[in-house]
């Protein structure tokens, strides 16, 4: 009796020992009163925050997809979500202020502000064909238009192709959508007549020719360029190299012009599915103040660059409270975009539902939600702590 006893205390002492230890590691040391009674007030090297913890003018936003002909049931749809900031496709280039001035005005109007277009019609930059020099023109007078009308960041691609062969759709819990890759599943796609093949160097001096003649243009007017990297990041796509895909490749692209206006849309869902730390590569472009969007969504990988899967934030593998922690300590203060919302069931029958140009599945208004509803919580929780 008396053994047992002495037993169970020993547990007891044991369990208790364990349980403060456990607080411990969870919270900073509790002050006390000279009653030996915790205090109200928090210790001395703990932040007061006062609630709610909301974006400012100079941090990082949550900014959602939309489009340049978005209707106010969309834009109110949006503001419902919490955000206060939109991205989307631009005009036909050449931007003009005025044309500019109209879209975002119009999102203003329902307290959204416009903070990223993306720019395209520039095929023959890309490819080094006669005609670049009249596209890069075009481009040069967006860019003014865009520093005139007081958008902060033009985003863009510089795609030999896109490799969408290999994605394919997969059942995610309780029958949702989860998009996967498969580079196996279209390797062997021919080439494209329209486009012929180029070599890794033959698309590299046309960036290079192509940020040379535009980034002083953009420091001028006061924008970020953000291109985004390949997605998927496969070697070769339709017999053409694939020359932003790749972290040494990201490393050469800000260095061929070394300036704040020669970024990248850093996508730690990217990082991850070619094989990279999302949080080193995050700082090494971060350092170099060339960080100029984030897309924030995580990924599962089977096989760096040729086998992963897109799926909720919650279930893949990067560690989305400390990329989250990493990006709001850093000062970082341009958009973040919860983007590829997972397929829900509930909104396939929905206005709204969109099959996700060119990804299988589809996404709504409530699988935005939910990606949304998860940054704001991570960014709350990082500022609370």
């Amino acid at each position: 009796m008396n053994d047992n006893r002495r037993n169970f205390i020993k547990k007891s002492t044991a369990l208790a020992a364990l349980s403060v230890t456990g607080l411990n590691a969870f919270s900073q040391t509790v002050k006390k009163d000279e009653k030996g009674k915790p205090a109200h007030k928090p210790a001395h090297h703990e932040k007061v925050v006062k609630w709610p913890v909301t974006e400012g003018p100079n941090t990082a936003h949550i900014s959602i997809g939309s489009s340049i002909n978005a209707d106010e049931t969309e834009m109110q749809q949006i503001k419902q979500m919490g955000a206060d900031c939109v991205l989307m496709g631009g005009p036909k280039i050449p931007w003009t202020t005025e044309g500019l001035r109209t879209i975002m005005d119009r999102f203003k109007a329902q307290e959204l502000t416009v903070v990223n277009m993306m720019i395209s019609g520039h095929p023959n930059t890309i490819y080094g064909r006669p005609g670049r020099d009249e596209e890069i023109e075009n481009i040069k007078k967006s860019i003014i238009a865009a520093g005139e009308a007081g958008l902060p960041v033009i985003e863009y691609n510089f795609y030999a192709d896109r490799f969408m062969e290999g994605y394919y759709e997969k059942k995610g819990r309780g029958g949702s959508g989860i998009t996967a890759f498969d580079y196996d599943r279209g390797k062997d796609a021919p080439t494209k007549p329209a486009i012929g093949t180029h070599t890794a160097e033959e698309l590299w001096a046309n960036l290079t020719y192509f940020l040379k003649a535009i980034i002083p243009v953009a420091e001028k007017a006061g924008v970020r360029m953000a291109l985004h990297p390949n997605d998927p990041g496969v070697p070769v796509s339709h017999g053409s190299a694939q020359i932003i895909a790749t972290f040494d490749d990201w490393k050469r692209l800000v260095n061929i012009v070394k300036s704040p206006s020669n970024g990248m849309t850093f996508d730690c869902g990217v990082s991850r599915e070619m094989g990279y730390d999302p949080i080193e590569v995050f700082r090494y472009l971060r350092a170099r103040d060339c960080v100029n969007q984030i897309h924030y969504r995580n990924v599962t990988v089977q096989e760096p660059h040729m086998k992963y899967e897109e799926v909720f934030f919650d279930t893949g593998i990067i560690n989305m409270f400390a990329m989250m922690r990493e990006i709001l300590h850093s000062g970082y203060s341009h958009g973040i975009n919860p983007e590829h919302p997972r397929f829900f069931t509930y909104d396939k029958d929905k206005p709204g539902y969109v099959t996700g140009k060119g990804y299988p599945g589809g996404s709504g208004y409530s699988g935005q939600s939910w990606n949304v509803a998860y940054t704001r919580a991570m960014m709350q929780a990082v500022w609370s702590l």
